[in-house]
């Protein structure tokens, strides 16, 4: 793990594969990140936790599936995260209480490794901001019963290959109407939009550092 760690954050000081990896995963229309200040100049400031951490020989990520509710993110898939509250010191304050409050994951048990590219959500009006972080050991999970229905647990292995990207017709309530999506399938579960557009681009720099296992 501490290899891993290591090419991280030398990867971290390079600029990063950004749009050019976001963009796989979007056949719609949608803002690049170096734009919303002239689309959306009072965007909401929100973040999520990207978090790998080791499990049965293989580097894991941590997603969940939201709850169905009456808003924009209704049953979709993500990672922990949500909104700034007035109380977060910083976007990264954000990012680990959010991910304590919805999954359980413990703070203290959490380092960091770097930022992420931000996206854009039009329809929430979110600007995301994925904090990528690690953890030496597997967390112990606790799904907040109210917000989540299911936690997923998968191996980043799973998105490094192009041939993970798939496409198919889905119904996009914020535009009452079925569009064309390219998306990771993961445990059964379809995974698009921004946090596949945040997966494309943990995978282009997973590929690039040349970190596909644990070993």
């Amino acid at each position: 793990m501490d290899e891993i760690i290591a090419k991280l954050s030398s990867a971290f000081k390079s600029p990063l594969p950004g749009w050019n990896a976001q963009k796989r995963l979007i056949n719609y229309d949608r803002p690049p990140p170096d734009n919303i200040s002239n689309i959306d100049p009072t965007a909401r400031q929100s973040a999520v936790l990207t978090l790998l951490y080791p499990k049965n020989g293989e580097l894991y990520t941590v997603l969940m599936l939201r709850n169905v509710y009456e808003g924009t993110h209704s049953g979709q898939v993500s990672f922990p995260g949500g909104k700034r509250e007035l109380e977060d010191k910083s976007l990264w304050q954000t990012a680990l209480r959010e991910a304590n409050e919805e999954v359980g994951i413990n703070e203290q048990s959490v380092f960091l490794i770097g930022e992420l590219t931000k996206v854009y959500i039009p329809p929430s009006r979110f600007l995301v901001t994925p904090f990528l972080a690690y953890a030496k050991e597997a967390p112990i999970f606790k799904r907040d019963r109210i917000e989540v229905q299911r936690i997923i647990e998968t191996p980043v292995s799973v998105f490094l290959n192009a041939a993970a990207i798939r496409e198919k017709m889905l119904f996009v309530s914020s535009m009452n109407t079925e569009i064309p999506v390219k998306y990771y399938e993961v445990n059964g579960e379809i995974v698009w939009g921004a946090t596949a557009m945040m997966l494309s681009e943990l995978s282009e720099i997973l590929n690039k550092s040349q970190i596909h296992n644990l070993e």
